[in-house]
């Protein structure tokens, strides 16, 4: 059995879902006051960290790490540029490709290069004298972007994935890790805001989200083809909604923990925020951390099959509104905006096969990693003077 890795060390597992949310909120009738104290109650022990800092290794993950070369595409964004950290620390030689340089810190990559992989040669380029890949490359945002950009999803991340596989295969990549996404999941699975679990064989008969969910699955399906046809070794990740800290918070591409982190920190206390549908569409969110460790578990396994990686931690968006505000130690009215788009009304991962194949699970509660995601983004806010100008208008 694997040891928890320490992305996770000293966090407390998950005893049932959404037991946090009663405790913290009650009858959503607390004062600001009651709701810090209770938010800095549940957060002792937490707060000497704000952005993970990885200085161990993953029992399991492949010897001779100087040896290993690694390419992570993607490398710009959200996930890549902690895992590339992450790598670092673990003491590989890692190579980052993007389109774009990391948003909010340098990359801590040994080579990083400016590539469009929707082009053939940059896929040749990247991949060459390299050991393995984590392809985490692909163009993406929240809800309202991937409901609104349906051919340029598809048509770009298909060229990326089909570029990538067979770039990969050709200059003798080991391992190749491809990230999907929980967008795969039959829709007509997903109706009920109390939503059962999604195993990783709901994804058929086949129903996935429009554009990018349908790309996803088209890719997993090309890693299965080329583990049959050439033998080459592929590992499938399904992404349940990755948040914390050094991601993008606004600008139409943040999701939902960061966009309301953003909202509730630019808000007058006792003032409004806006919040797309009824605020009854549920979810489960995973921090980054955790995202990190189990990318580096699953590429050191011998599980080929896709795999969920999430929590089981079901909030509605309404409640993550809550917790927000708990943390922020506010009380805001929640505007509910029914024009807007919401995705599904329910998705929650069920981690059966994660524990089983991994050994391991996500760790991390929701409030634990909230509040570190949202304090990060009110000094990012408050860095470029945007809160200043908020309570600037607000007491105007």
């Amino acid at each position: 059995m694997q040891n928890e890795g320490p992305a996770t060390a000293g966090l407390r597992q998950p005893t049932q879902p959404n037991s946090v949310l009663p405790e913290v909120l009650g009858s959503h009738a607390l004062n600001p006051s009651q709701t810090l104290s209770l938010t800095n109650h549940f957060l002792a022990g937490i707060n000497n960290f704000l952005i993970p800092t990885f200085t161990g290794t993953t029992e399991g993950a492949p010897h001779m790490k100087s040896a290993t070369r690694v390419l992570v595409t993607g490398a710009g964004g959200f996930i890549g540029h902690h895992l590339v950290k992450r790598l670092k620390a673990d003491g590989y030689w890692v190579r980052g490709i993007d389109i774009k340089e990391p948003e909010f810190e340098p990359s801590a990559a040994d080579e990083f290069e400016l590539l469009d992989l929707r082009l053939w040669n940059n896929a040749l380029q990247a991949t060459s004298h390299m050991t393995q890949v984590y392809n985490l490359a692909a163009d993406m945002g929240g809800i309202g972007y991937i409901t609104a950009k349906l051919a340029d999803i598809a048509r770009n991340n298909i060229l990326i994935n089909a570029h990538m596989l067979e770039a990969a295969r050709l200059n003798g990549i080991q391992r190749f890790l491809f990230s999907s996404s929980a967008c795969v999941y039959a829709g007509y699975k997903q109706n009920d805001a109390n939503v059962t679990p999604l195993k990783e064989e709901d994804a058929h008969p086949a129903d996935p989200e429009e554009g990018y969910g349908w790309e996803k699955l088209f890719t997993e399906k090309l890693c299965r083809y080329y583990l049959h046809d050439f033998g080459f070794e592929t590992r499938v990740v399904r992404f349940h909604n990755v948040y914390g800290p050094l991601g993008t918070y606004e600008g139409g591409k943040e999701k939902a923990p960061a966009a309301i982190s953003r909202k509730v920190a630019l808000a007058d206390d006792k003032g409004y925020i806006d919040v797309w549908g009824d605020g009854e569409q549920t979810r489960s969110f995973m921090y980054i951390s955790d995202c990190v460790e189990g990318l580096l578990r699953l590429m050191a396994s011998d599980h080929r099959e896709p795999l969920n990686l999430g929590t089981e931690e079901l909030v509605s968006v309404n409640e993550l509104v809550d917790l927000v505000c708990a943390i922020a130690g506010k009380r805001l009215t929640k505007r509910h905006d029914l024009s807007r788009p919401q995705g599904v009304r329910g998705r929650n991962s069920d981690n059966s096969r994660l524990r089983n194949v991994l050994r391991w699970e996500p760790k991390t509660r929701l409030l634990e990693g909230l509040d570190v995601t949202y304090h990060w983004i009110e000094k990012e806010l408050q860095k470029s003077g945007r809160l200043a100008e908020a309570l600037a208008y607000a007491s105007a």
